[in-house]
């Protein structure tokens, strides 16, 4: 009996097609502030913010392993430092990326201890500096505590070019950092940061440089978070230190990502849209909301802990947008869902050293 070859892939018929999907819907997007109405050109620069927090949550714990429930530090300091710079006379416009860049920088000295931790240690400790950061932004004179500011210097546009401006960054934005996070996952660094997650001194025998690549995505899901605080701020205009310093946009990030499946790419987007649909849908139901926000969560956990998108890949073998490869036999075109075959110890220090 002759021996069955498998097939090694990546990139399918229905990932190419995917693919021109996304696109086609990125420009569609880009036009459509012309025919919405302005309630709705809010409710989708809002669902874009909800993407790019439930991307860089994914990517730092759901690729990375590294579990945080105090990534709205981030998020604070974004819309904080936007504050700063149009205070000090900066277009706002250009405040909202400035202060990401600013929220990247910030992140990187604080990676040299907090990468340190691990597990549980990192996950309260993040918290930790969140709620310390909080209260330091409170001693400036220009947010008057928990009195807030807000950002002023939009006032000069009319609401008609403000509400499209932020429209068109938050969908920039969040094209652009997704495609960032696409290409890193699915190049030698994705390949050693899912292997730092699955065993992290593993991966360091082997010749992955650990520290450096956990860094890279720490200071990554920083710079998003703190863009998407930003743009939050300019729809918002106002600036309260404890509405953004609030555990609750922890809470939010790590609901996407569960509900829409954890370390899978699509679930992360798929979650968001889920969020933004019971958010729009109840949620002026005040603390039911939130009640039904942690029941739905709990379900989750309990009958699809791979999430809808784990699901679906684990049932019928489909990747939209895969970023590992996948071997299967020929003539069976589906594969399980953790078909992502993950690389030999040489491959990855192969893939690290190159």
């Amino acid at each position: 009996m002759s021996a069955v070859s498998p097939i090694i892939e990546r990139g399918t018929a229905t990932s190419r097609i995917a693919a021109i999907a996304v696109a086609l819907v990125i420009a569609l997007l880009a036009v459509a502030p012309q025919f919405l109405s302005a309630g709705a050109v809010d409710r989708m620069t809002a669902l874009f913010i909800y993407v790019i927090l439930a991307a860089m949550w994914n990517a730092l714990a759901g690729f990375g392993g590294l579990v945080s429930v105090g990534q709205q530090v981030f998020f604070g300091l974004g819309a904080y430092f936007a504050i700063r710079l149009a205070d000090a006379g900066l277009n706002p416009f250009l405040a909202l990326f400035a202060s990401g860049l600013i929220v990247g920088a910030v992140s990187w000295p604080l990676s040299l201890f907090m990468l340190r931790l691990r597990n549980g240690e990192f996950a309260i400790g993040m918290w930790v500096i969140a709620a310390l950061t909080h209260l330091l932004v409170n001693l400036d004179r220009l947010v008057q505590g928990e009195t807030g500011t807000s950002l002023i210097s939009l006032n000069v546009y009319d609401a008609g070019t403000r509400r499209t401006t932020i429209y068109w960054l938050a969908l920039a934005s969040m094209t652009a950092l997704l495609a960032i996070l696409f290409g890193l996952l699915r190049g030698s660094t994705g390949a050693a940061i899912r292997a730092i997650r699955d065993n992290e001194d593993a991966a360091a025998s082997v010749g992955v440089r650990v520290t450096g690549t956990k860094r890279l995505l720490f200071v990554l899901a920083a710079f998003g978070i703190g863009i998407a605080g930003a743009l939050w701020l300019a729809t918002a205009i106002t600036f309260q230190p404890k509405t953004y310093f609030n555990v609750q946009w922890t809470a939010y990030m790590i609901f996407m990502v569960l509900v829409g499946g954890i370390g899978t790419f699509e679930g992360a987007i798929l979650g968001a849209l889920v969020f933004f649909l019971i958010e729009t849908w109840f949620g002026g139901a005040g603390v039911w909301y939130l009640v039904g926000l942690g029941a739905i969560a709990v379900l989750f956990s309990l009958f699809l802990p791979r999430g809808l998108w784990g699901t679906i890949e684990e049932r019928f073998g489909l990747r939209l947008l895969p970023i590992g490869y996948r071997v299967r036999l020929p003539g069976n075109p589906a594969a399980p869902a953790n078909d992502e075959t993950a690389p030999s110890p040489q491959t990855t220090q192969h893939q690290e050293k190159a």
